[in-house]
């Protein structure tokens, strides 16, 4: 039987056509194609100013320069979230401030946000993790009263909505990722939208080393290769193309689990409101025997991701205070396998274990079973 990976994306005939197509018309480094890319990314979040770029780590960074965030500038970033975040302010000479989440919801608790400023703060980076929409008109509001920036990381929310629209496209800047463990996919890559054009102009020199082009008489602001290129670019266009059945496959497996997982009282699926239009990335549990579940499931050629550990627990970014809601995610929070590639009979196939992990560890054999395994 097939081992089943945490996560499932695929490239196929057509991404490999567009490369082919792209190597012919030697269309290889930025250009073109990834103008083209940056269009129909506009297009289709309603934004007027798209830069497509490395990463989405890079995004993040440039964002930052390009709204002029430096040495010794606060930064409000949430305790829960991918390092990138934190690293994109750090890179800059600037202090990350963390905040922590709501409970039971891995989102910045807004709420919290306003003890957090201080004369020294000038942006606040909220993260729509897994789709999750954070409170914009609370993030925002703050940021108009203290004079604040705001950029917002949708690395993992590409066309996740709330009320207003889509996540990524209420701030200064929004910034989506292109890699692997994304909904659409250039293997790694990174956009940034704005509805400045200012900032869209400082986001297209931070770049390409400060010059609007490479032979140029005039060195204009800091910046570094951080371009993209056409090769990468025609993949992410067939990517494109499909997202409508990559959404309506997370989709499907996010809604299959939800309506099996009540089976098993071990198990808490961290909840996306799908109704409100946020998309569901990934599908996350809460699971007090995460250890034991994990290693089971991995006998059966299972895979599965614990949460990643809060920010607050990296020395370096030298962060103070208690996290109290951030402990729940780190320490019983775990992926079960999704992806937009997925295929809705490996989710069966879990549910299957699970049922048999259910079964098989009841009650003080579970703990036995948790025993044995460490």
């Amino acid at each position: 039987m097939d081992k089943i990976s945490w996560w499932r994306t695929s490239f196929g005939a057509e991404e490999l056509a567009a490369v082919g197509e792209a190597i012919t018309a030697e269309q290889i480094s930025q250009g073109p194609i990834t103008a083209q890319l940056e269009a129909r990314i506009a297009e289709a979040l309603g934004v007027p100013y798209v830069i497509v770029t490395t990463s989405g780590s890079v995004a993040l960074l440039i964002s930052l320069m390009a709204l002029g965030i430096g040495r010794d500038d606060e930064v409000i970033v949430p305790n829960r979230t991918w390092i990138a975040t934190a690293h994109a302010a750090v890179l800059l000479g600037a202090k990350v401030v963390l905040v922590d989440s709501l409970p039971g919801i891995p989102s910045l608790d807004v709420a919290r946000v306003r003890e957090k400023i201080t004369p020294r703060t000038k942006a606040i980076m909220p993260v729509h993790l897994n789709g999750r929409a954070v409170d914009m008109d609370g993030v925002n509001n703050l940021a108009k009263e203290f004079g604040l920036v705001v950029v917002e990381d949708a690395c993992q929310a590409l066309f996740s909505r709330d009320a207003h629209g889509f996540l990524g496209t209420r701030s200064d800047a929004g910034c989506f990722s292109l890699g692997v463990s994304k909904l659409i996919s250039t293997g790694q890559g990174g956009m940034v939208v704005t509805r400045d054009a200012a900032t869209y102009e400082k986001l297209k020199l931070a770049r390409n080393h400060g010059v609007v082009d490479n032979f140029t008489d005039t060195w204009n602001q800091l910046g570094f290769n951080f371009k993209f290129t056409d090769l990468l670019a025609s993949i992410g266009l067939v990517q494109l193309s499909h997202s409508s059945e990559r959404i309506s496959q997370v989709q499907r497996l996010y809604a299959r689990y939800v309506e099996s997982l009540t089976e098993f009282p071990f198990l808490r699926i961290i909840p996306v409101d799908t109704a409100a239009g946020e998309l569901p990335l990934y599908v996350e549990v809460l699971c007090d025997e995460r250890k034991a579940l994990m290693d089971f499931l991995q006998a059966r050629d299972i895979q599965t991701r614990p949460s990643l550990p809060s920010l607050h627990s990296s020395s370096y970014l030298g962060s103070d205070g208690e996290f109290p809601n951030s402990r729940l995610f780190e320490e019983k929070g775990m992926y079960l396998p999704c992806g937009p590639t997925q295929p809705l009979e490996n989710v069966d196939r879990v549910l299957a274990a699970l049922r048999e992990y259910q079964d098989c560890c009841n009650g003080d054999s579970r703990d036995q079973y948790s025993s044995a395994l460490r």
